[in-house]
C-alpha cells in the first residue's frame, strides 16, 4: 500500500476553468458537476490556481434557483472572474507521487484536492481526499494498534506502559520514555511507515543516564 501512486487513483478528465471564466460560470460548473473546487489553467494548460465555492461571491439578490455559494468568512469575494478569485499558487502533485505522501500534503496544506501536473506543470488530472481514502481507509484505532504493537512492541521492544500512543485524523502523537536516545528517531521513522499515518508528533525522551536528566527528542509534525 505504501507504493501506490497518485496515477493509480487520480481522475484524468478534469473540470477546469480559464482565468477569464466568469464567476457565474464557475458556480454553474461546480453545481453541474457536483464538485467543490476546480483548477484554473492558462493557455498552455499550466495550473495557475484553484477555485473553490468559498472563493466565489454570493449570487446577487439570492435569486431563486441560483447556485448556493457561501461568502468568504472574512468578507464577500469581490472578483468577477476565476483569475480574480482563485487561490494561488496552487498546491500540486505529480502522478508518480505516492498516495501516502499526497495525503500528507493535503493534511499539511489544509486542502481537499490536488491538481496533478506533468514535468512541465501542465494539468493532466486531479486527485481528491476521497480518492486517497479509497486506497487506505484506516481508523485511528487501527493505526494506534499497529504503532503500539508492531513499531514499539515488536520492532523496538518497548514495554507497553513506557510510551503512550494517541492518534487523531491520522496524526500520531508519541509520549513517553525510550531506553536510548537513538531509539527516538527510529520510533518516529517507523511510525511514518505505517499505512494511514499523515503526521507524527514526538514527545519522546531518552531515559536518564548517569550524566543527567532525560533528554528530549525532536518534535516532528506533518510533512508533504
Amino acid at each position: 500500500m505504501q507504493d501506490n501512486t497518485v496515477a493509480e487513483v487520480m481522475t484524468w478528465e478534469v473540470v477546469q476553468a480559464r482565468p477569464d471564466t466568469p464567476a457565474q460560470e464557475l458556480a454553474r460548473l461546480l453545481d453541474d458537476h457536483r464538485i467543490s473546487g476546480l483548477p484554473v489553467v492558462d493557455g498552455d494548460d499550466k495550473v495557475m490556481g484553484v477555485v473553490s465555492r468559498t472563493d466565489l461571491p454570493a449570487p446577487p439578490g439570492g435569486r431563486a434557483g441560483a447556485p448556493a455559494v457561501p461568502r468568504r468568512q472574512a468578507g464577500a469575494a469581490r472578483g468577477t472572474t476565476a483569475g480574480e478569485v482563485m487561490s494561488t499558487p496552487a498546491v500540486t502533485v505529480h502522478p508518480e507521487h505516492r498516495v501516502v505522501d499526497a495525503a500528507r500534503i493535503m493534511q499539511r496544506r489544509h486542502v481537499d484536492r490536488l491538481p496533478v501536473v506533468d514535468e512541465e506543470d501542465r494539468l493532466i488530472g486531479i486527485t481528491t481526499r476521497r480518492d486517497l481514502l479509497r486506497v487506505f481507509l484506516r481508523t485511528d484505532r487501527q493505526i494506534r494498534t499497529e504503532v503500539a504493537d508492531e513499531v514499539l512492541g515488536r520492532a523496538l521492544d518497548v514495554p507497553p506502559d513506557d510510551v503512550l500512543v494517541s492518534v487523531r485524523d491520522g496524526i500520531v502523537t508519541l509520549r513517553g520514555t525510550l531506553p536510548h536516545e537513538d531509539d527516538i528517531p527510529a520510533a518516529i521513522g517507523l511510525t511514518w511507515r505505517v499505512d494511514g499515518v499523515v503526521g507524527v508528533v514526538s514527545r519522546l525522551v531518552a531515559r536518564a543516564g548517569d550524566d543527567g536528566p532525560p533528554r528530549a527528542g525532536a518534535l516532528w509534525r506533518t510533512r508533504g
